[in-house]
């Protein structure tokens, strides 16, 4: 357990660094080139591949959960007890705001780096919104992009599917995923990836972070309930998400 621990802390450290990473430079240092279809590319495909290298390296430890909504999805489904589930959320937490606390370290030495201005690639609606979607859109859209995550990673690394093309489905999904919610909220699908990055930066961001550690975990819920529903028990991996554990 011990070393799933670590597994989940790093994995989530690893993605909130890099992949909010982007997002800060693209988005908040401008990084784009004034072009925002570029900068909403090169974040989903920050996320994606991220998250595609991450399940391959740490699959076979703790099965890469890197996020609660995918754990709960998984705790729903059979796949993880509930006492692992309890420290893979520890991590997870843990992990996403170490991950922007580093990275919070390094753009914090730039002159062009203001917090309140620059941000860390945080989450929200109203103002904070691309497109100015109201909350209850915002509510609506993350439940549902993150259902469609976690229901396609319950899939494919079920006992029936091919555990070597696992990572690049779910890395590709998590691209898509952040191309369309990027305009809409930025993009949570994942609790501690907002909470960690909205800690630091405070303000609007803080207060409207409920909704992007709320929202995910619905959707996890109702993707464990209809993977349930269309699948069988026999086809579930009784361990993780883990390529060589299906």
């Amino acid at each position: 357990m011990v070393r799933k621990f670590a597994a989940e802390l790093l994995g989530t450290a690893v993605l909130v660094f890099f992949a909010v990473g982007v997002a800060t430079l693209t988005f908040g240092f401008k990084a784009d080139g004034g072009s925002f279809i570029a900068g909403v590319v090169a974040t989903a495909l920050a996320f994606g591949l991220t998250l595609l290298a991450l399940a391959y390296v740490l699959g076979p430890i703790s099965g890469c959960h890197v996020n609660p909504a995918v754990t709960l999805g998984a705790l729903l489904a059979g796949r993880i007890s509930l006492r692992d589930a309890g420290s893979y959320w520890v991590a997870q937490f843990l992990g996403g705001f170490i991950g922007a606390l580093a990275l919070w370290g390094v753009f914090s030495t730039s002159p062009l780096y203001h917090r309140t201005t620059t941000g860390l690639g945080t989450d929200g609606w109203g103002a904070s919104s691309f497109i100015h979607i109201g909350a209850g859109g915002a509510f609506i859209a993350e439940v549902i992009l993150t259902a469609l995550f976690v229901f396609v990673i319950l899939g494919v690394t079920s006992k029936t599917a091919n555990p070597s093309t696992a990572g690049l489905v779910i890395g590709l999904t998590l691209t898509v995923v952040h191309l369309i919610g990027i305009p809409i909220t930025g993009t949570s699908v994942n609790p501690a990836r907002s909470l960690g990055p909205a800690l630091i930066v405070g303000g609007t961001s803080l207060h409207q972070v409920w909704l992007f550690i709320l929202a995910p975990l619905v959707g996890g819920a109702l993707a464990a309930l209809a993977h349930r529903a269309l699948f069988s028990t026999k086809e579930a991996s009784p361990i993780g998400f883990s390529s060589t554990q299906s």
